[in-house]
């Protein structure tokens, strides 16, 4: 039992992983557009912070629900 609850905590905080290559991705994305279009920086940069703390926050989720299974499961 206690194998199956590590395996479960493990895949829950994987989801760290997508965010972190979520949020590179579009930080080059941000990039490559400031750098076409200088003028619009401030609104790019809104919706990339915005972007990022949603991924970010769905990395957190994960580690949490990995915490709970961990906790709660033993």
């Amino acid at each position: 039992m206690g194998t199956i609850i590590a395996i479960g905590a493990g895949i829950a905080v994987l989801t760290g992983v997508g965010a972190g290559i979520g949020i590179g991705i579009a930080t080059g994305k941000a990039a490559d557009a400031i750098a076409r279009q200088p003028e619009a920086e401030s609104k790019i940069s809104k919706t990339l912070i915005l972007g990022c703390a949603l991924a970010e926050a769905t990395a957190i989720y994960g580690f949490i629900i990995g915490l709970l299974i961990i906790l709660l499961l033993k």
